[in-house]
């Protein structure tokens, strides 16, 4: 992957680009995410710090918070090859990260996982490629379709697999109370694809797995 650009949540916010953020309303987003550059270090504690290394790219992720509020920073390098460090304030929590080579096309991809705070646990992911230039370059996660988010109020799960990022989530029905659903789970899976902007991920496959 090589060029790729989020409108989620808006995402991928580098130290060199301006976001790209498509308003929505608030109720429909997973959780709000605000460019933050930095010019220095932090105070903060450190709930987040992993090092992953895939096919030589080392990218290291450190997201520190105060209160419901996270500055996620990314670092990555490629033997002497540095790019440009990714610094974001998020109003969620990471709760994990991997690298992987989500297309095969020799170039990693790092998934950040992003929760948010407060009832219904709603989420998303970040998500860059390394690719042969200075920046990490973003991948979008589109919102849900209006079929795929039919019953939909939340408590996301996301994982990485091979070949590309799996959703799921559990499916409410009329009168279930937040949390309590009733109507089984819905699984997404998402492949890389080449979209007019850049890189997204693109749902491929969706199962619905019933209620026990």
């Amino acid at each position: 992957a090589e060029d790729g650009i989020r409108d989620h949540c808006v995402t991928g916010v580098q130290t060199c680009a301006l976001p790209i953020y498509r308003g929505m309303p608030m109720k429909s987003l997973p959780f709000l995410l605000i460019p933050f550059l930095l010019a220095g270090g932090s105070a903060w504690g450190v709930p987040f710090r992993d090092t992953l290394r895939q096919q030589n790219v080392t990218f290291a992720v450190n997201a520190t918070d105060e209160g419901s509020i996270q500055l996620l920073q990314v670092k990555a390098h490629k033997g002497l090859h540095t790019y440009l460090p990714v610094k974001q304030e998020l109003i969620g929590r990471v709760v994990g990260a991997e690298a992987k080579d989500l297309n095969g096309d020799g170039q990693p991809e790092l998934v950040v996982i992003v929760q948010s705070a407060g009832s219904g646990r709603y989420g998303g992911v970040q998500a860059w490629t390394a690719g042969a230039g200075r920046s990490l370059l973003t991948i979008t996660l589109p919102d849900l379709s209006a079929n795929l988010a039919e019953g939909y109020r939340g408590y996301n799960t996301f994982q990485v697999l091979e070949g590309g990022l799996e959703r799921s989530f559990p499916i409410h029905r009329a009168g279930d109370p937040l949390g309590e659903a009733s109507g089984g789970k819905r699984v997404i899976f998402y492949t890389l694809a080449a979209g007019e902007g850049g890189w997204t991920f693109q749902p491929t496959r969706v199962t619905t797995v019933p209620a026990p």
